[in-house]
C-alpha cells in the first residue's frame, strides 16, 4: 500500500471541480428531457461517489479496500442513493476503535475541504464502531441514519460488522425507543406543518405527506424485519399492496418535483412556491415531460400523492406502536367498552368482529356512524376490509333509498368530519356518490383558498360541529343558532355538495351544484320540504358573503331584500351557519373576529325583520328608542341629560346603534360633550387582532381622505372604516387597521406622535402630501403572485339615499386613501365604506352622495374613469 497524500495539488482540486460541473450539467440536462427524478438523484449519488472514491485514494489509501479499521460509508439520502441536486451529503467516517479515528482525523478534513470546494454540502461525522452501539438520546437522527448506511471505501470487514451485528443488535435493543422517537420526531415535524397536507405553499420534504414521510414509511417496515428476521431488506417490498405500488408513484413524482425545485432555485430550496407551482405544471414535472398543463391540476397530483404517502406513512407507524409492550396492555381498555355486536374497540381502534358483515351497504356505514358517534380510527385490519368489499358493491347510481337514514345520522353526529374523510380516503364516499369524485383533491389556486375543495366541504361541517364547545362570545352566540335547528342534516348535507360543481365542466359553479344534489336526492328518494332546503341551501350559499361584504348590512333596505329572500327563520338559521362555516374554511385567518361580528349583526338584523319589519333608516327619539337612550345615560355622569343624549343620537343611521354597545355610544356622547374645547376629539383602542381609531368632529371636505392618508403615511393596513353623522353634521369615523411592523407596540411613545399628526393634518398645520412622501410610489410596491383586475360597479337600487360602488382591484399600499381622495376632489361624501382583502384581492364598497343625494350618471362616468385611470 502506498502512503496517503496529505493534500492534493491545485491542478487536480481545478480539474475535479470542473468535471463535477461538467457531470451535474449533464444530469440536469437529462432530467430536463426524460422528467426521471430517480434517475437524476441516483446519478448525483453515482457521481459524488466518484468524487470520493477520487479523494480516498489521494487522501487515505490508494488501495480502495484499505487501510484496516477504518472505512467510509454513506448515510441517509446519499445512501439510499438519492441525492437530489442541492441536498447535503451525510457521510460517516466509522473507526474501529479510538486510535484509528485519531489516526485519520487529518484525511477526514481533507475530504470535507475538498467536497466543499466542489461546491458540495457535506455533513461529515466520524464515529467509532463502538459509539454506533450506542442510541443517543441527544441525537436519535444519527442512529436512524444508520438505517440507510452504504459501504463506499475502507475496510469492508469494519462496514460488514456495522451492518450485521451492530445495528441489528441496536435495533433488536432499542427498536421501542427508535420507534418512539421517529412518533416524536414525526409529531414535531407535522404540526410545524399545521397537521395537514393542505398547504398554499407546500414544503415537499418535511410537510405531512412529503418525503419525510416516505422515507419513515421505509424505516419502520425495515426495523420491523431487522427485529424479526434479522436480514437488511428493501422496505417497499414489505409494504401492503396495492399502497405500495401507488406510493412508489407518488414517490416517483415527488421526486421530480424537487429535483426541479433544486434545480430552478439553485439551492436546497424545498418549498413548492406559487411561482414554482406554475413552473412545475408548465413544463410537464412528473408527467410527461415538456407537456403542459394547467396549475390546478399539477397541484391536484401533488395532494394526491401526498394523501397516498401520508396514509401509508401513518397506517405503518400506527401497526408499529400497536405492537410495543407498555403497560397499557396489562390493562383493559377502558374504551373497549364501545363495543358492540358488529365492532370491536382496542386501543382507540375499531376492528370488526364479522369483516364479512360489510358486503352490506347498511352494515358498512354503520361502520362510520359508529366512528362519527365516538371519534375513534379504523385499524389497519378494518381499511384493508373496506377496501376488499368495494367492488362488491354496486355503484351510487342506484339502491341509496335506504341509506339515507343512515347516512343523516352520520352527519349529525360529533365527529362527522372524521367519519367522512375515511370514507372518502377508503373510496367509499365516492361510490355511494360518484358526483364528489369531481373536487377529489381539486385545487382553486387564487392564494386565498388554502386547502383542496373535498377539505374544505369535510372543514366546514367540522367547524359547525365544533360549535357543540364553543370558545369566545361570538362562537357562542353561533353555537346557540346551531342548537336551535330543527332539521340540522339537510345543513350538513348542503355543505356536503355546495362546491361539488367546481370540479364539473359549467360556468356556474353553484348551477353545477345544483345539478348534481338534484341527481343524489333524487337516487335518496329525500322528501319535498328536504330536498328544496338543501337545493335553496347550495343556491344562496353565497348570498349572505356577498351581502355582508359589499352592502351595507344596516341598510333596512339592503335588511328587507335579503330576508325576503330566505323566507322563514328557520332557513334563515341554516344560511347564516353555512355562511359562518363556508367562510372560516378558506383558510384559517378567513373569518376574522370582525367578519363573525357583521355576519352576527347581520343575522340579527335579519331575523328582527322577519319577526318584526321594522324598516327605520335613522333614529329618531321616540316609542322603543327612548329605552336605548335611558341605557346609555345610565353609563354617563348625573350631569348628563336625556335631552342632550337624544340630540347627539338624532339622525344617526340606526346602524350605529345596532353596531354598538351603549358603552361606546356613551364614550363617544363624551368626546361629543368636549368638542368646544378641542373641534377633534380622538378615541384609540388596542384591540386582540387589530387597532381601532375612532375621530369624532364635524364635517368638512376630505375629511376621511385626510385620515384615511395619515393611516397609510403611518404605514397601517386599514381592515375596515366606517363613517357616520347626526343630524348636527357632526362625524364619528371609524377605523380598524393593523401594525404589520409593530410601531405601536414596541414603540408606545409613537403614540402620541402618531396622534399629533393626525390632529395637524386636520387642522392644515402640516399638509398630508409631505406625511407621505414616497409611500404611493409605484415603483415601491411589492410584487404580486395573482393579477386581479380593476373592475368599478356602480348600484343605484341596494340603498334609499346612497350609491353604492364597488370597486375589486388588486391590494396595495395607501389604496383606500388613492379612492378616498379621488371621490373627495369629485364632491362625494362618503357615508359608509366596508373594506375586506381576500388574499391580494381588495373588495371596497363605498356608499356615496353628493349634496345629500344620490350620484348622477355623468358624476358615476367621471368617477369610474379616474378610478379605473389611478388604479
Amino acid at each position: 500500500m502506498k502512503k496517503p497524500v496529505s493534500k492534493t495539488s491545485p491542478r487536480s482540486e481545478s480539474s475535479r471541480r470542473e468535471f463535477y460541473q461538467a457531470e451535474t450539467s449533464k444530469i440536469r440536462q437529462r432530467f430536463e428531457t426524460t422528467g426521471d427524478g430517480r434517475a437524476a438523484i441516483g446519478g448525483r449519488a453515482a457521481l459524488v461517489d466518484s468524487i470520493l472514491a477520487q479523494l480516498y485514494r489521494d487522501l487515505v489509501s490508494t488501495d480502495l479496500g484499505g487501510p484496516e479499521a477504518f472505512c467510509l460509508i454513506a448515510l441517509g439520502g446519499y445512501g439510499r442513493r438519492a441525492l437530489f441536486p442541492h441536498s447535503d451529503v451525510d457521510i460517516l467516517f466509522l473507526s474501529q476503535d479510538r486510535d484509528a479515528e485519531t489516526s485519520h482525523e487529518e484525511a477526514v478534513s481533507g475530504i470535507s475541504r475538498a467536497l466543499w470546494d466542489l461546491p458540495v454540502r457535506v455533513s461529515p461525522t466520524s464515529r467509532t464502531l463502538e459509539e454506533c452501539d450506542e442510541l443517543d438520546r441527544h441525537n436519535p437522527e444519527f442512529s436512524i441514519s444508520l438505517l440507510d448506511c452504504r459501504y463506499l471505501a475502507g475496510d469492508a470487514r469494519l462496514c460488514a460488522r456495522l451492518r450485521d451485528q451492530v445495528i441489528p443488535r441496536l435495533v433488536r435493543r432499542e427498536r421501542q425507543e427508535i420507534v418512539s422517537d421517529l412518533a416524536e420526531l414525526t409529531r414535531q415535524r407535522h404540526a410545524k406543518h399545521g397537521n395537514t397536507i393542505f398547504h398554499l405553499e407546500p414544503n415537499l420534504k418535511d410537510a405531512p405527506g412529503g418525503l419525510r414521510d416516505y422515507h419513515l414509511a421505509g424505516w419502520l417496515a425495515l426495523l420491523a424485519e431487522l427485529q424479526k428476521q434479522r436480514r437488511w431488506v428493501t422496505p417497499e417490498g414489505l409494504w401492503p399492496a396495492p399502497l405500495a405500488e401507488e406510493c412508489g408513484r407518488a414517490f416517483d413524482f415527488l421526486c421530480a418535483a424537487r429535483c426541479f425545485l433544486h434545480s430552478r432555485q439553485g439551492r436546497d430550496s424545498n418549498l413548492l412556491t406559487y411561482e414554482c407551482q406554475a413552473g412545475a405544471a408548465s413544463g410537464g414535472i412528473g408527467h410527461r415531460p415538456g407537456k403542459a398543463l394547467p396549475a390546478e391540476q399539477w397541484m391536484r397530483s401533488y395532494f394526491r400523492n401526498a394523501r397516498l404517502i401520508y396514509r401509508l406513512a401513518m397506517q405503518l407507524l400506527e401497526e408499529v406502536s400497536a405492537a410495543q409492550p407498555s403497560l397499557f396492555d396489562m390493562f383493559q381498555d377502558w374504551r373497549s367498552r364501545l363495543s358492540n355486536a358488529d365492532f370491536s374497540v382496542l386501543r382507540e381502534r375499531i376492528f370488526l368482529r364479522q369483516p364479512g358483515a360489510l358486503q352490506d351497504p347498511d352494515v358498512l356505514l354503520r361502520l362510520f356512524a359508529f366512528l362519527a358517534r365516538h371519534g375513534l380510527a379504523l385499524s389497519s385490519d378494518t381499511e384493508r376490509s373496506v377496501e376488499a368489499v368495494l367492488p362488491h358493491l354496486s355503484d351510487g347510481t342506484s339502491g341509496l333509498c335506504g341509506l339515507w337514514s343512515v347516512f343523516r345520522v352520520i352527519l349529525v353526529l360529533p365527529h362527522a368530519a372524521e367519519a367522512l374523510r375515511a370514507m372518502h380516503r377508503l373510496g367509499v364516499l365516492v361510490k355511494f356518490f360518484p358526483e364528489f369524485s369531481a373536487i377529489d383533491s381539486l385545487v382553486v389556486r387564487d392564494f386565498y383558498h388554502r386547502y383542496t375543495v373535498d377539505e374544505h366541504s369535510f372543514l366546514t361541517i367540522e367547524s359547525l360541529h365544533r360549535l357543540r364547545e364553543p370558545q369566545g362570545e361570538w362562537e357562542r352566540r353561533f353555537a346557540e343558532i346551531f342548537a336551535e335547528l330543527e332539521q340540522p342534516e339537510r345543513l350538513f348535507f348542503a355543505l356536503l355538495f355546495h362546491d361539488v360543481g367546481k370540479g364539473l365542466p359549467v360556468e356556474n359553479h353553484i348551477q353545477g351544484s345544483l345539478e348534481a344534489i338534484e341527481a343524489v336526492l333524487s337516487r335518496l328518494a329525500a322528501e319535498p320540504a328536504e330536498r328544496e332546503d338543501i337545493c335553496f341551501l347550495i343556491a344562496s350559499h353565497l348570498l349572505m358573503s356577498s351581502t355582508l361584504l359589499r352592502r351595507d348590512i344596516f341598510d333596512p333596505e339592503t335588511v328587507r331584500k335579503f330576508a325576503e329572500t330566505v323566507g322563514t327563520s328557520e332557513r334563515l338559521k341554516m344560511l347564516c351557519l353555512f355562511t359562518y362555516a363556508d367562510i372560516r374554511s378558506v383558510n384559517p385567518g378567513a373569518l376574522t373576529p370582525w367578519k363573525a361580528e357583521m355576519l352576527w349583526q347581520f343575522y340579527a338584523g335579519a331575523a328582527n325583520f322577519l319577526t318584526r319589519h321594522l324598516d327605520e333608516e335613522r333614529f329618531h327619539a321616540v316609542g322603543s328608542e327612548l329605552a336605548q337612550v335611558e341605557r346609555v345615560r345610565a353609563l354617563l355622569p348625573g350631569s348628563a341629560t336625556a335631552v342632550e343624549i337624544r340630540a347627539f343620537l338624532e339622525g344617526f343611521p340606526k346602524r350605529y346603534l345596532a353596531a354598538r354597545q351603549p358603552e361606546e355610544i356613551a364614550a363617544h356622547f363624551e368626546m361629543a360633550c368636549r368638542l368646544a374645547e378641542a373641534p377633534t376629539q380622538l378615541g384609540f383602542r388596542a384591540r386582540a387582532h387589530d387597532f381601532e381609531l375612532t375621530v369624532l368632529t364635524v364635517d368638512r371636505p376630505f375629511l376621511f381622505a385626510s385620515l384615511t392618508g395619515v393611516l397609510t403615511a403611518w404605514g397601517f393596513n386599514i381592515l375596515k372604516a366606517e363613517a357616520f353623522a347626526n343630524r348636527a353634521g357632526v362625524v364619528l369615523d371609524t377605523f380598524r387597521f393593523v401594525d404589520p411592523h409593530r410601531t405601536l407596540e414596541l414603540n408606545p411613545s409613537e403614540m402620541a406622535r402618531f396622534e399629533k399628526s393626525l390632529l395637524e393634518v386636520l387642522s392644515g398645520q402640516a399638509k398630508l402630501e409631505t406625511l407621505l412622501g414616497g409611500r404611493l410610489d409605484p415603483r415601491t410596491r411589492p410584487g404580486t403572485k395573482v393579477e386581479i383586475p380593476t373592475q368599478v360597479r356602480f348600484d343605484d337600487g341596494c340603498s334609499s339615499h346612497s350609491t353604492l360602488v364597488e370597486l375589486i382591484t388588486q391590494d396595495r399600499p395607501g389604496l383606500l386613501y388613492q379612492v378616498s381622495s379621488t371621490m373627495a376632489e369629485l364632491g362625494c361624501n362618503i357615508e359608509v365604506a366596508l373594506i375586506d382583502t381576500e388574499g391580494q384581492k381588495v373588495i371596497d364598497v363605498f356608499y356615496l352622495t353628493s349634496r345629500g343625494a344620490k350620484l348622477t350618471p355623468a358624476q358615476q362616468i367621471t368617477l369610474r374613469a379616474l378610478l379605473l385611470e389611478k388604479l
